[in-house]
């Protein structure tokens, strides 16, 4: 996606159905909501992505960003949420009753509040699952970039002999059914990171109630010497000590990428990070504060700097 190199941005990460906290970041940001859109006279906004699910206000969420977008005050990229509800609604085959994503317990719980909320507005659930298709995976400015999860070099190249602009369709969602197809590892690496299992077929309950048998690792090591796993751990969970401790096998180590400090600007949401909004490298910024769960709503507010500062971040202490 070509975006105006001129132009400065303000990149705000996974809102998760917070609307009125992403109303109070708006207007810290100096953005004022005019002929029902919220705009700033020289800036955009760009989402990464995670707008839905969890959250008490996810209509009014989609409702406020997809206006920016349509009216050219913001954009946004596809979070792995946004990939869900798109798995969830798109048969394996036309006309069949079975899905990319199973309609299980587990999914339809992740997806519950969604459900819940789009009950009496399934007309609007439609328009915005048709959106959500729209949405690029990545977008590459040059000098900056953004995905939801990890930048794959890789991935990206295949990707963009497809779709040039990081937009999908709906054959590559069914495509993404089958395991290890590209459509599947772009899902998995782009939009949820590098996820390394446990080790002796061990799971961890995390703060979201959900048991998992991985974990959420730094995709961003250049140096990948005597790892262990404590070393690339990446979520609010930590690992037991004596897993912590425990090397990190070869085969491992390769999974993870080397977005090395060299390489352009790059905003990430996903992780779930906690405390004071912060820097992991001078070219690098994670922007996902765990504000549904009552971290902060957080966003970098992007001028034309070449290296990232630390005193750029806004916030907001989310509450609903």
């Amino acid at each position: 996606m070509w975006l105006d190199p001129a132009r400065n941005y303000d990149l705000i990460g996974d809102v998760h159905g917070c609307a009125r906290s992403l109303e109070r970041l708006l207007a810290l940001l100096g953005y004022s909501k005019r002929a029902g859109v919220w705009q700033h006279p020289q800036r955009q906004a760009l989402f990464l992505g995670d707008l839905i699910d969890r959250g008490p206000h996810i209509r009014e969420t989609l409702l406020l960003v997809h206006a920016m977008v349509e009216a050219g005050h913001a954009h946004c990229i596809m979070g792995n949420h946004e990939y869900y509800a798109l798995a969830w609604n798109t048969p394996l085959q036309e006309g069949g009753d079975e899905y990319v994503r199973a309609h299980n317990k587990r999914h339809a719980r992740l997806q519950r509040e969604t459900i819940e909320q789009f009950a009496e507005h399934p007309y609007d659930w439609g328009d915005f699952n048709e959106w959500f298709l729209q949405l690029p995976l990545f977008i590459d400015a040059e000098r900056f970039r953004a995905v939801h999860a990890c930048w794959d070099e890789r991935l990206i190249q295949n990707l963009r002999t497809r779709f040039v602009d990081g937009r999908i369709d709906s054959e590559f969602i069914r495509q993404s059914a089958i395991s290890g197809s590209l459509a599947d590892q772009t899902f998995n690496r782009l939009l949820r990171g590098v996820n390394l299992p446990l080790p002796y077929g061990m799971s961890q309950i995390g703060q979201d109630g959900y048991r998992r048998s991985s974990f959420r690792t730094k995709f961003w090591h250049d140096d990948h010497s005597a790892l262990t796993y404590g070393d690339v751990v990446f979520q609010p969970d930590a690992l037991p000590e004596h897993i912590a401790q425990k090397p990190l096998p070869a085969q491992y180590l390769r999974q993870i990428n080397n977005y090395d400090a060299q390489q352009p600007l790059l905003f990430v949401g996903h992780y779930w990070r906690q405390g004071q909004p912060s820097l992991i490298r001078s070219n690098l910024a994670c922007l996902d504060y765990s504000a549904v769960n009552g971290g902060k709503l957080v966003a970098y507010r992007l001028g034309q700097e070449e290296r990232l500062l630390a005193d750029h971040f806004v916030w907001v202490d989310a509450q609903e």
